[in-house]
């Protein structure tokens, strides 16, 4: 299993007291060689593959697989599993669970999904490519099941593991109390059984041996499900399991060829959008329905914009000098009114930039109902630098605002007690406070304020600090001071990989990481190049085995 770098309390007080924040990254129990040892196998170097295991679906992607595989768009498993644990993507696989709940929600999920397809004669005749001659054809069964089955479990299947369903249609259509006497009945058994199997509920990457102990070489079917669940968080399309059976994925040039058509589909922009909110933190947002949509149409017009409608740099996404906005939001920001009542306008003396500037990423990491510049410097350590802020002693309460000055009126004197350096925890709060603090002009709708909220006497300065960096103030110098000390891109890499390998990253794959990096700042920070550079790359077609 892996573990954090700085997640154990023991290493609290050490950063604590010396005020340092470590870089993040995972670490292995047993130290840092990369032999196996004389008693087990050689570990596969991260420049050539990537470890990986099993990964079950996240609730939004079997969601999005069963709208596919059955047209069924309720997200059942929004409505009926429980919520994944965001760290902060939704697929961390080092952290998934079964358990009797799971496994009769999901029974309760698979017979709803299946009640519901079959009973719509359009979505029946479109799941079954034949028209049955009785309650007992066979035939027709299995040439639904050849078609189906294929689909469900995103490879090809054999006689064998269609025959093993067959049994289903002589239980439906034979005289007995228990299930209705009809062909549709045994239609419906057959997807209830392959939603709740393994093998459409899980990844599971198979291959052939490679080159080294250790090294799987993924066929095309497994390298279709990786490269359509990272690119559209779905199972693959037609074109894309013709290109897997064809044998072009284990290819670089097929691989390059599918992502490049797979990126121009709408769905990859869901998929970036949705990798954006959970990466920075602003998928769930405490504001009205009207104005969180106003910020989602602004953030994913500017990601949109910089991927993929004027491809080019991406750290245009923290520098961009004008945003997106209706003339609602744009009176909520107090800037000016576009054109045709929604389009692009100047962030021109508004002191923002990018999207530091989207009242999505001001909203995110807000606390008491207000700003919290401990929270919003931990969103920037975390999520923009990449660092690991080690949690608060056992003994303190994070969810209370500072005790020590509560005799104090203005935020930042009630903030004091975090710069006493007799304080244990002044060591970490001295190293995310200055960051929020030049935040502060900005309240948790992302609107400029002078003041905080309902006292003008408290004038609010706005003077941030990145301790060793450099000083700011507001959200347009911070994402300059960012990207001009290269800490937004190398960070942009390591989140990337963390969501497409499924688990935080270890410090075995610094090297990589490293390399990737380079890679991205040699190609002028092209994000969709880099994309479509890694999927094609020799290590994409691998895998590492993990571990026990």
């Amino acid at each position: 299993m892996l573990l954090r770098a700085a997640g154990p309390l023991a290493l609290l007080c050490l950063a604590a007291c010396s005020g340092e924040i470590s870089s993040s990254g995972g670490a292995r129990p047993g130290g840092p060689e990369r032999s196996g040892g004389p008693d087990g196998p050689p570990i596969v170097d991260p420049l050539i593959a990537i470890e990986g295991g099993a990964r079950r679906l996240s609730q939004a992607e079997l969601d999005n697989t069963l709208r596919d595989l059955l047209g069924e768009d309720s997200a059942p498993a929004a409505r009926l599993l429980n919520e994944d644990e965001f760290r902060p993507f939704d697929n961390d696989y080092t952290i998934q669970q079964a358990s009797d709940a799971l496994i009769t929600s999901l029974e309760v999920l698979a017979d709803e999904v299946a009640e519901r397809v079959t009973s719509d004669p359009a979505r029946r005749a479109a799941l079954v490519p034949c028209t049955p001659a009785s309650a007992g054809d066979e035939a027709c069964f299995r040439t639904f099941l050849e078609s189906f089955l294929p689909r469900a479990f995103r490879r090809a299947t054999t006689e064998a593991e269609v025959d093993a369903f067959l049994p289903l249609l002589s239980f439906a259509s034979e005289d007995n109390a228990v299930v209705e006497n009809d062909f549709y009945t045994a239609v419906r058994l057959a997807v209830s059984a392959a939603v709740q199997d393994p093998e459409l509920l899980y990844r599971i990457e198979s291959g052939t041996p490679g080159s080294e102990p250790g090294l799987v070489e993924l066929d095309g079917f497994a390298l279709a499900s990786r490269m359509s669940y990272l690119l559209w968080a779905t199972m693959p399309d037609d074109t894309l399991f013709a290109a897997a059976a064809s044998g072009a994925l284990t290819t670089s040039d097929g691989r390059r060829a599918e992502a490049l058509r797979m990126l121009d589909d709408p769905k990859a922009r869901g998929q970036l959008h949705r990798f954006h909110a959970m990466w920075l933190g602003y998928r769930s947002i405490p504001h009205t329905p009207e104005l969180v949509a106003a910020f989602n149409r602004e953030t994913s017009a500017l990601i949109d914009r910089v991927i993929f409608d004027e491809p080019g740099s991406y750290m245009r996404m923290f520098t961009m000098d004008e945003t997106f906005v209706d003339d609602a939001l744009a009176d909520h920001y107090g800037l000016p009114r576009p054109s045709g009542g929604e389009g692009w306008v100047s962030y021109e003396g508004s002191g923002r930039s990018g999207i530091l500037g989207h009242g999505a990423l001001l909203a995110a990491f807000s606390k008491f109902e207000d700003t919290s510049p401990t929270q919003r410097g931990i969103l920037v350590r975390t999520r923009l630098m990449c660092e690991t802020v080690p949690r608060p002693p056992p003994e303190v309460d994070a969810d209370q605002p500072p005790q020590g000055a509560m005799d104090a009126v203005c935020k930042y004197e009630r903030y004091a007690e975090h710069r006493d350096q007799s304080n244990s925890c002044a060591g970490c709060h001295s190293l995310v406070d200055p960051i929020g603090f030049g935040l502060e002009n900005f309240d948790v709708a992302g609107r400029y304020r002078e003041h905080d909220e309902g006292l003008p006497e408290c004038t609010i300065e706005g003077a941030g600090q990145i301790v060793g960096i450099g000083e700011f103030s507001g959200p347009g110098e911070l994402s300059q001071l960012l990207v001009d000390n290269e800490y937004v891109d190398a960070c942009a890499v390591q989140q990337f990989l963390t969501f497409a390998i499924g688990r935080e990253t270890t410090e075995y794959e610094t090297s990589l990481l490293d390399e990737m990096t380079a890679s991205f700042r040699a190609g002028n920070h092209d994000l969709k190049t880099f994309i479509v550079d890694f999927i094609a790359s020799e290590r994409f077609g691998l895998r590492g085995e993990e571990e026990l």
